[in-house]
């Protein structure tokens, strides 16, 4: 079902506003990140892994759903259909891979948080347990290149969208002939009716 013009825009204006701020959420976290895998201080350590958990699972968590979620809303949509051009569906299986991936990180994430909340734990530690920074960091590239290709929509049909588009030009050269051929039919009609008035 094609959105109307005003749903559209109210769809799209959420999908980049939940997409930019999930890659504005990763940031803050490479942040926190970086503190807890080059930081000396236990207190900054304890604050630095307990931050990282709060964003995880209330910031991110949260935006990369919800732009998984309105990303299918756009596709279904809209013209670009889900699975008829390479770039839709690129995204939408970069997006599920960086969401799953997200999901097994945040029980590491936990675990760190645990261990830093425990008062019992030592600066050495807290120091031992060092950071994410690989996923965090690749994580980011993923969402930018996700974020490339929604702005430049390259070109490139899959064969299903090839199928659909030849399905579409069809019916499409099926109705102008249907809508021409009455008009065509009237000329010969009116050549082959008998002229009366001479009779009359």
């Amino acid at each position: 079902m094609m959105m109307t013009p005003r749903v559209r825009k109210l769809a799209l204006a959420a999908h980049i506003t939940l997409s930019v701020g999930w890659i504005g959420a990763v940031a803050a976290y490479i942040a926190l990140d970086v503190s807890a895998a080059t930081g000396q201080d236990a207190q900054a350590l304890r604050a630095a892994y307990l931050g990282m958990e709060l964003i995880a699972w209330y910031v991110i968590v949260p935006l990369a759903f919800a732009a998984l979620l309105t990303g299918l809303v756009m596709s279904l949509g809209t013209k670009w259909g889900l699975f008829e051009h390479y770039w839709v569906l690129i995204s939408l299986l970069l997006t599920i891979i960086a969401t799953g991936v997200l999901l097994v990180e945040t029980r590491t994430i936990s675990g760190f948080a645990d261990r830093a909340a425990d008062p019992s734990a030592s600066g050495d530690d807290l120091r031992a347990l060092g950071g994410t920074l690989v996923h965090s960091v690749g994580g980011t590239l993923l969402l930018l290149v996700i974020l490339v290709l929604n702005v430049y929509k390259p070109r490139g049909l899959t064969p299903y969208g090839w199928r659909k588009q030849r399905e579409e030009r069809a019916r499409s050269a099926r109705r102008t002939s249907a809508a021409g051929r009455p008009e065509a039919s009237r000329p010969a009609l009116a050549a082959g009716r008998p002229d009366v008035s001479h009779g009359r």
